[in-house]
């Protein structure tokens, strides 16, 4: 595979550990965990994984306990985030160092290699070239969802033909969540296999105290802050558009803030902030043209606005909406199938409660349709190919000419869109990423070798130097929940959602009437690898200000 230069030079980058991990460690146990909420539900679902320790890595003068050589797989889960090639490189390496015999195995295209028997043997030359570059393509990832015994008894077949002693399962919350149902099912039958996950998501609301920031959101979130940052250059040269970009964020709105703190918008929209508010669709079209008509009366008739992929689902009468189709797309999937797209809006509508009906019947028929497309392997609504953008901009246009009409407005508005997704997954990492990412896969063969299942890599004290951080691991079972899924309460990891009391959203609220009113555009430019530590390993403004420090 031929290489750009940057590759090149990047593929020699030596990502940096933690000072408990540069040598042999001993484990410090903590006290006994519980789930965030439901305790009694959680605990009879995983009585052999509920209530264990929080592990902490120290430095040791001992030599690391090894006894026979064992191998290892991992399952890339879910959408790609960068860093995802760094904790590979890092299992490998943290396996290596205990024991030159022990092997790595990689599962093909996600779950479904494990399940369908699809992998691969990871040798110290194939991961070579797959060092601090973006992207899952080492082995690929996939969305399907283990959950059924009858997968993991398929599963546990080739575990046992590859003497496979751990399972690494790197992924979101979702995916951890089958970690932990595997890591219960293997315990329950004593299969004798370990199971282990790594927090991976862009979006970001995989976190908490012990889980500081999901790998990838760093690098995504720089990724989407310069392209940003180059359209609001653009729109203050050409002072003709407003650009309504919607970023990544199904369920948090952790990417919207992040970028509107590097690049100073005039609008973003926060949804948890919405659902707190209670806002409706009205109201967020009221304010986004009062600031569109206020920006015109100094002669600005451009700007930018910043949505959140998953604002719809946070607008009350929306999600009451959605949480209905939901179950009527679940229970009653069956009727609908092969009806014409009109049929089957009309037969939909008579499905809903009425106050439902009555918002469904009001939408422009595309986002109705949109809002009814088959749900993800997850039971979620396919937030990414609804138009939230173009919605928001169509009704605002109409709005304006409402206004224009009764002398409320005499500006001009043209409308761009934008969705930025894929263009942040699978980017280079960041030197944080990289280290973060490398660091976790590291600290997840120690907890291999500490003899844990049913165990989340963390890393954590991130906003200190590298040599710093500390490492560990926490119970999974410690952060879940009871949720709603294809009409059935089923245990989850809790996501966490932008705290509206919390010093990124604060911060942001703060400027909030200053950025809509003037021009104050910052434009953070590419991520840079080589340079000043201050520039290259500077976390997210989010990790910065939840540990208070300065940005």
């Amino acid at each position: 595979m031929k290489k750009s230069p940057l590759q090149r030079v990047r593929s020699e980058y030596q990502p940096k550990l933690p000072k408990a991990l540069q040598g042999p460690v001993k484990v410090k146990l903590g006290e006994a965990t519980e789930s965030v909420a439901d305790q009694e539900e959680i605990k009879k679902l995983f009585p052999h994984t509920y209530g264990m320790p929080v592990v902490q890595f120290e430095s040791t003068d001992e030599p690391e306990r090894v006894e026979e050589p064992f191998n290892v797989g991992i399952i890339l889960s879910g959408g790609q985030a960068p860093g995802g090639h760094n904790v590979v490189s890092g299992i490998f390496d943290g396996l290596k160092r205990l024991n030159k015999e022990n092997r790595l195995y990689g599962f093909l295209m996600g779950p479904s290699g494990f399940i369908n028997h699809q992998y691969m043997e990871l040798t110290a030359g194939y991961i070579k070239e797959y060092r601090n570059t973006g992207g899952f393509d080492i082995i690929g990832s996939g969305r399907t969802k283990l959950e059924t015994p009858e997968q993991f008894e398929e599963g546990l077949k080739v575990l046992r033909e590859l003497n496979i002693k751990a399972l690494v399962i790197i992924g979101g919350d979702d995916s951890n969540t089958n970690a932990a149902v595997l890591a219960e099912y293997y315990q329950n039958i004593g299969a004798g296999v370990q199971v282990i996950g790594v927090p991976k998501t862009i979006d970001g609301d995989l976190k908490n105290k012990w889980i500081e920031t999901s790998f990838g959101f760093d690098t995504a979130c720089k990724v989407y802050s310069e392209v940003i940052g180059n359209i609001q250059r653009d729109c203050n040269s050409a002072k003709k558009y407003y650009h309504f970009i919607k970023l990544m964020g199904r369920s948090a709105s952790h990417i919207a803030l992040e970028c509107a703190l590097e690049t100073q918008p005039n609008v973003c929209l926060i949804s948890e902030e919405v659902l707190a508010k209670r806002m409706t669709l009205d109201n967020i079209v009221s304010y986004l043209c009062y600031v569109i008509a206020e920006r015109a009366k100094l002669g600005w008739n451009f700007g930018t606005v910043l949505v959140p992929e998953g604002l719809i689902e946070f607008i009350p009468s929306m999600k009451d909406l959605i949480s209905e189709l939901n179950d009527v797309l679940a229970e009653k999937g069956g009727e609908l199938e092969g009806l014409e797209p009109h049929e089957k809006l009309e037969k939909i509508e008579k499905m809903l409660s009425p106050a439902n009906a009555d918002l469904y019947k009001s939408l422009p028929r595309h986002i109705a349709r949109q809002l009814s497309l088959e749900r993800d392997s997850h039971g979620n609504v396919q937030v990414s190919l609804i138009e939230t953008e173009s919605l928001l901009s169509e009704m605002v246009a109409k709005r304006l000419a409402e206004m224009k009409e009764n002398g409320q407005y005499a500006g001009k508005f043209s409308a761009q869109h934008h969705f930025f997704g894929y263009e942040g997954r699978c980017a280079d990492p960041t030197n944080f990423d990289a280290d973060y990412t490398y660091a976790l896969g590291f600290n997840a063969a120690m907890l291999i070798n500490a003899g844990l299942t049913g165990y989340m890599s963390s890393v954590r004290n991130l906003t200190e130097k590298s040599e710093e951080w500390i490492a560990g691991g926490i119970p999974i079972t410690m952060m879940m929940n009871m949720e709603k899924r294809h009409g059935h309460m089923k245990p989850v990891i809790q996501k966490a959602l932008v705290n509206l009391n919390g010093r990124p959203y604060l911060k942001y609220a703060s400027m909030r009437e200053t950025l809509a009113l003037n021009t104050l555009y910052q434009y953070p430019g590419p991520i840079q690898y080589f340079g000043p530590s201050e520039i290259c390993d500077r976390p997210s403004m989010t990790l910065l200000l939840e540990h208070d420090k300065e940005v």
